[in-house]
C-alpha cells in the first residue's frame, strides 16, 4: 500500500476472544490517495483477515482448522490492491480512503464478527468519507452480485447510480439490477455511523467457509469485472453525485 498510498497507516485494536479469554491483537490498515485535498471522499473496504474455524467443513474433526481464505477475505484485498495502483497519480476528482479491516471473520458468531469495521465505525477519519463500496467474496467463479438489501435500504441512492452505471459499461450480467440477498457484513456499522455503503458481495460460493476456499476455485475474471467496475466509478461523474441520501 505504501508503493500506491500516501499516508499508510494501521489503526490497532484488540478483543478479547472468547475461545481462549485471551486478548488478539488486530489492525485495520488505512490508505490515501488525494482524500484530504478533494471535495468528495470515498471509502473502498475489504476484509484482510481469514476466519479461523472452517465451520462449514462436513467433517467435524476438521473445523477447528483455519480456513484459506482465498475468495472470504483475499479477493477483495487483491482488487484494491490493484485498483489502487492502476490509480496511483490519476487524481480522479474524488478523495479515495482504501481500508483494509481486520476481525470480519473471527467468530464463531456475529457477536464476535466485523470487529474492525465496529472499531473504524467507532474511529471515523476527520474529515469522514461520504460514502462507501465494500468488497467481499468477490473472486468466485461465475461472479453474480445482485444489489444486496441491507446496502439498497441503506445507502439507496448509492446503490441505485453504481448498479445502473454496472449497466452502462456493460456488466449488467455480473451486477444485475436485480434484488439479492439480506447480508450481515461490514457495511451495517458503517451504515449506522453515518456512512452510507453497499456491500457487493456474493454469498452462492460453495467453498464458503470450509478449508477448499483456496485459489483454483476463484476466478482471475471475476476479479477483473470488479475492478473495471471501481475503475470506471472512480473517474466517472457518477462518483461525485452518489454522496446523497
Amino acid at each position: 500500500m505504501k508503493k500506491s498510498c500516501d499516508n499508510v497507516r494501521t489503526s490497532p485494536f484488540s478483543h478479547i476472544w472468547i475461545q481462549t479469554q485471551q486478548a488478539i491483537p488486530m489492525w485495520n490498515i488505512l490508505g490515501e490517495q488525494d482524500y484530504k485535498d478533494s471535495p468528495v471522499k470515498i471509502a473502498l473496504f475489504a476484509h484482510w483477515d481469514t476466519r479461523p474455524s472452517a465451520d462449514q467443513e462436513q467433517d467435524p474433526d476438521r473445523r477447528s482448522q483455519p480456513i484459506p481464505g482465498a475468495n472470504d477475505g483475499a479477493s477483495g484485498v487483491a482488487v484494491l490492491l490493484e485498483l489502487m495502483k492502476e490509480m496511483k497519480g490519476k487524481h480522479p476528482g474524488v478523495g479515495i480512503l482504501f481500508v483494509m479491516i481486520d476481525g470480519e471473520d473471527l467468530g464463531p458468531g456475529e457477536d464476535e464478527m466485523y470487529l474492525g469495521a465496529v472499531h473504524f465505525a467507532k474511529n471515523l477519519p476527520t474529515p469522514k468519507p461520504q460514502y462507501g463500496i465494500l468488497l467481499d467474496m468477490i473472486g468466485g467463479k461465475n461472479l453474480r452480485v445482485p444489489k444486496e438489501v441491507n446496502s439498497a435500504y441503506g445507502a439507496p441512492l448509492l446503490t441505485k447510480l453504481l448498479f445502473t452505471h454496472a449497466a452502462r459499461i456493460g456488466l449488467s450480467s455480473t451486477f444485475p439490477n436485480a434484488e439479492g440477498m439480506v447480508i450481515d457484513d461490514d457495511h451495517l456499522p458503517f451504515i449506522r455511523a453515518g456512512v452510507p455503503t453497499v456491500d457487493l458481495i456474493d454469498l452462492t460460493y460453495p467453498q464458503w467457509h470450509t478449508l477448499s476456499d483456496t485459489p483454483e476455485h476463484c476466478s482471475p475474471k471475476s476479479l477483473e469485472s470488479v475492478g473495471i467496475l471501481l475503475k470506471s466509478w472512480l473517474t466517472s461523474p457518477d462518483a461525485t453525485t452518489a454522496t446523497g441520501k
